[in-house]
């Protein structure tokens, strides 16, 4: 069956308020771990992970950097109105050179309160303490589209948008933690290794990591790569239709260079497992696999635009082996004289589609009918109500600051 018409009232189950994790554990790495392999189903925690992957894995991260994507602005009568900035305008090549934009930036933003807001009026906030020269930061209307607003938005020329929002803006939580963010949400949502700004939800699955777990995973001989998918908003979008064929999956940018795709390929050629930690790791392996099929095909002239579509994978299939499809990759990085991919991805993952990349992944606990249990339950089958019954009943904590789990392929 194709995955347009798979119905999202089959991928639900109940998940009671208390067991969504609203603050993380003291320590990362002490958050529990459920695996499942063969059917089986054992649990541990975080720390013990080594001992449930193979010798020679290669761990995929996603090393994208969550930006403070809420503003809070106030108008001159003092009425506050809230922007969350969702992603760069279109006028940008990639997400790094917007964020690296001086003085002024154009941005596709929600806004709070949109109906208080009169379209010439120019919305201020200030900062101002001993650690930081005065920032204002200024927004104005560009654009109204459907959904969302683009905003102009202006501030001293010394900052870079990435630093004007590090110094201005709130970590943006998912809503379903139901809270303001605190002082610690600043450094617990975020992972350890994060380096490109660039995302407004963390890829919650790579928080568990410490430098103490990377170490033990390096001991044992496992290898780990980096990718970039910087997450959107869309992520926390809930599939509103009845099947999935009025679903728009959000794109989202992604990154890789030619490093990573050689140690892809280098792990595949041995017939070594890769595990992605994340869906978002998952979604760029298997994006760059498809993007060697298009390359391949000559379907695709240039990364403009979205590079693999929604249903490319199911309408195209392809026989095309992963390692045949990686090297086509490297093929193009290499006749553009390009340093790495940067392209989109609005691929979804769904029951019926075939991975092509990975045999794991470590994923935390995801919301019912949401597009990242649809991805769990193409990689584990049927197998997924099993897995979450089981967490729900032995207490396991849920969502983004939740416990997590490594799945193996069925």
């Amino acid at each position: 069956m194709h995955p347009s018409l798979l119905q999202i009232k089959d991928f639900t189950y109940h998940l009671p308020d208390a067991k969504i994790a609203r603050y993380p554990l003291s320590e990362r790495d002490a958050s529990r771990l459920l695996v499942f392999e063969g059917a089986k189903i054992t649990e541990d925690v975080y720390r013990n992970l080594d001992q449930y992957l193979p010798g020679n894995t290669l761990l995929i991260f996603n090393e994208t950097k969550v930006i403070h994507a809420r503003l809070l602005f106030q108008k001159p009568t003092g009425a506050k109105i809230e922007v969350f900035c969702l992603e760069a305008d279109e006028r940008y090549p990639d997400v790094q050179t917007a964020m690296l934009q001086y003085g002024e930036v154009y941005w596709k933003c929600l806004v709070g309160g949109a109906a208080k807001w009169k379209d010439e009026q120019v919305l201020q906030l200030s900062v101002a303490d001993d650690a930081v020269n005065d920032l204002q930061l200024k927004a104005a209307v560009a654009e109204k589209q459907q959904g969302y607003f683009i905003l102009k938005l202006n501030w001293n020329k010394k900052y870079s948008f990435a630093e004007a929002l590090q110094i201005a803006g709130k970590v943006p939580l998912p809503p379903y933690l139901n809270r303001e963010a605190d002082a610690e949400d600043k450094e617990r949502y975020q992972t350890i290794f994060a380096q490109h700004e660039g995302s407004v939800a963390a890829p919650t699955a790579a928080l568990h990591f410490t430098t103490s777990l990377l170490q033990r995973l390096s001991e044992k001989q496992l290898k780990t790569g980096f990718v970039t998918l910087h997450v959107g908003a869309g992520t926390f979008k809930p599939v509103k239709s009845d099947t999935m064929e009025g679903h728009d999956m959000h794109a989202e940018w992604l990154e890789a260079s030619p490093e990573l795709l050689q140690q892809v390929i280098k792990q595949l050629e041995q017939n070594l497992p890769v595990v992605a930690v994340g869906t978002t790791s998952s979604r760029t392996l298997e994006s760059l696999y498809w993007l060697g099929v298009r390359l391949h095909r000559k379907d695709i002239d240039s990364l403009e635009g979205i590079a693999v579509p929604q249903w490319y994978p199911y309408d195209k299939d392809s026989e095309m082996t992963a390692i045949e499809s990686y090297k086509a990759v490297l093929q193009y990085l290499q006749q553009q004289k390009q340093q790495k991919i940067i392209m989109r991805t609005q691929i979804i993952i769904a029951p019926g589609y075939q991975f092509r990349v990975i045999q794991g992944l470590v994923t935390n606990f995801h919301q019912p009918q949401s597009t990242l249990l649809l991805l769990v339950s193409a990689l584990v089958g049927e197998a997924w109500r099993e897995i979450y019954e089981y967490a729900l009943m032995r207490d396991f904590r849920f969502l983004s600051y939740g416990d997590g789990c490594l799945l193996w392929k069925h």
